[in-house]
């Protein structure tokens, strides 16, 4: 059998799982050779030198040998580990959602250059902004985008006729918006003028400049609902487990638990201070 040579990657950690007792597998995710699942050895006990360099939601440059089935982690160099996003549970939710929608809908060794450059980019911009939920809701659909899903904003699926910004609906299994004469005819769910206009303005617009525009309760819940369902109905047989609502709360909930954690060393590191 060949020998295999070593490999050298820029990737993003999407997440890791325990092995053995002192062994993790970390799921990367490259530019060039998409989705990687790699052992850190040794990466559980207090002295080793890899274990700040694999942390979830960081982005290094990272050596790769050929194992028996996995990869095998033999060097790594944090370039980016976005501390903010592990600080702030409102960013680790967001965060973790988008790598997680990454995570489930790419295969293995399949290069992927415009997903990891959209990743990277969202965290970016994430890691700095005070609205991070407008980060992600920018993502989704630029992800649907790049994916084949863009949904239809500019004319009717049904009738191809061009739509104005009242009175329409909202149909994911058409891909996209309906006009008022089709939505009262019972297609689609009720698109609001102020999600529309939204929807119409991140297709064009930045992931800064989306993230600065403020929305109301109302408008936030519609927009996510409509986001929601063109993922699931898009998606859903792609992804290889669950859907994309059951990720965003498993990313909330494992957000929280690691803001909770960070909390709790603070106090501890603050408690040592003070004796």
């Amino acid at each position: 059998m060949p020998r295999r040579h070593p490999i050298r990657t820029e990737a993003i950690v999407l997440r890791q799982r325990p092995i053995g007792d002192a062994d993790r597998i970390c799921v990367l995710f490259s530019p060039t050779r998409g989705r990687i699942e790699a052992v850190a050895r040794g990466v559980r006990k207090p002295l080793s030198k890899l274990a700040g360099h694999v942390e979830p939601l960081s982005r290094g440059q990272f050596g790769l040998a050929q194992g028996r089935s996995l990869h095998v982690i033999t060097d790594a160099q944090t370039l980016d580990a976005w501390p903010s996003l592990h600080d702030d549970v409102d960013r680790m939710t967001e965060a973790l959602a988008m790598a997680e929608l990454v995570d489930r809908s790419t295969d293995l060794d399949v290069a992927s250059g415009p997903l990891y450059a959209l990743l990277k980019g969202s965290l970016d911009v994430l890691a700095a902004t005070s609205a991070p939920r407008a980060v992600r809701r920018w993502f989704t659909l630029r992800f649907l985008d790049q994916q084949g899903y863009r949904p239809e904003l500019d004319e009717c699926v049904r009738c191809r006729a061009v739509l104005g910004p009242d009175g329409n609906g909202y149909a994911p299994a058409d891909g996209g918006a309906v006009c008022p004469s089709c939505h009262q005819a019972g297609v689609g769910q009720r698109l609001s003028s102020p999600v529309f206009r939204l929807l119409r303005y991140m297709r064009r617009s930045s992931c800064e400049a989306t993230s600065q525009v403020r929305v109301d309760a109302n408008t936030s819940a519609e927009l996510d609902r409509h986001l929601r369902l063109s993922m699931e109905q898009a998606l859903d047989g792609q992804l290889r487990s669950g859907g994309f609502q059951e990720s965003l709360e498993r990313a909330e909930a494992i957000g929280r638990h690691a803001a909770s954690a960070a909390t709790e060393r603070e106090r501890e590191e603050q408690d040592r201070a003070v004796v």
